[in-house]
């Protein structure tokens, strides 16, 4: 009767805790080119990312900067929910979308987007 119970208690358990969350952030990548569409690798950027709900332009639900450093290939990898924000991610409320994010760039190292 104990290992009956036990079992109960261990699948409500995992079923309770397999339930989905929202991300705490997620992950973005990008190649860097300039406006003669050269790629920019190996060079500082600047960066900024918002998250816009509703439409293309729409509310600013989140803001972040990053200072990064494109690789030789041109490309940056970052984690959205992490760089530098006065923004709560985890406020996002992902249901009430559409989300559009708009990315802008630096490609001198700098804020000035």
């Amino acid at each position: 009767m104990k290992r009956i119970l036990l079992s109960l208690v261990a699948i409500a358990t995992i079923a309770l805790t397999s339930f989905g969350q929202a991300p705490e952030g997620f992950k973005y990548q990008a190649v860097v080119r300039d406006a003669g569409n050269l790629i920019l690798n190996n060079q500082a950027v600047g960066m900024r990312l918002t998250i816009q709900q509703g439409s293309i332009g729409g509310i600013t639900a989140y803001s972040e900067t990053f200072a990064t450093t494109t690789n030789g290939y041109g490309l940056v990898n970052l984690e959205i929910g992490t760089g530098t924000t006065s923004y709560d991610f985890s406020t996002i409320d992902w249901a009430n979308g559409p989300y559009f994010m708009e990315t802008s760039v630096d490609i001198t190292g700098g804020t000035s987007y």
